[in-house]
């Protein structure tokens, strides 16, 4: 048992403090310096994407992100003002669209009895043996005149460029001169 007297004698209350004498927080600089240089970009990036996405968001709800923002009344009498004005604005719009619809139908009514009294006139003059090709172009022009709304494209004369001059791409026609291309294969040298 002396021998453990002789080992616990060597055991002071002060021993421990030989380890404790550096209690300064420099050993974090070291752990925050290797941190960071393992994974400072990352935390860079990350810090600007929350940025953007907190600004992204405040433009989407400004409510969300600031508190101090005056409250909507919800009063009952507001809302029904409200309710009754998003109302009259649906019937008045609606009125609009049925007035501009049926203007549309007569438009279109007119001009289908326009082509219908046309084709019937047509019709009489060639019983009669008349001739209807001026008719026809008339009717074609009312027609026209009448569709103003959609725009017809006009069509492109058929007229070649160049009746009959010299033509480099089909070979023959205009000049004493003509070329062709060399024979294809290995030379015929010797």
């Amino acid at each position: 048992m002396e021998a453990n007297n002789a080992g616990d004698a060597n055991i002071r209350p002060g021993a421990g403090e030989e380890n404790l004498e550096n209690q300064d927080l420099s050993f974090l600089q070291a752990i925050a310096g290797a941190f960071f240089s393992q994974y400072g970009w990352f935390l860079l990036v990350l810090c600007v994407g929350v940025y953007f996405l907190i600004q992204y968001l405040s433009k989407m709800r400004p409510s969300l992100f600031q508190s101090s923002a005056p409250a909507v009344s919800q009063d009952p009498l507001s809302v029904a003002k409200r309710e009754e004005a998003l109302e009259a604005s649906r019937r008045r719009m609606q009125a609009e669209l049925d007035a501009k619809a049926a203007e549309f139908k007569e438009k279109q009514q007119r001009l289908e009895e326009e082509k219908r009294q046309q084709k019937i006139e047509m019709w009489d003059c060639v019983k009669e043996g008349k001739s209807f090709k001026g008719n026809a172009r008339i009717a074609k022009n009312n027609e026209e005149a009448s569709t103003s709304s959609t725009a017809m494209k006009p069509k492109a004369d058929k007229k070649p460029l160049r009746s009959g001059g010299y033509n480099p791409l089909t070979g023959g026609g205009g000049g004493t001169c003509s070329w062709r291309p060399g024979r294809r294969g290995p030379s015929a040298g010797g």
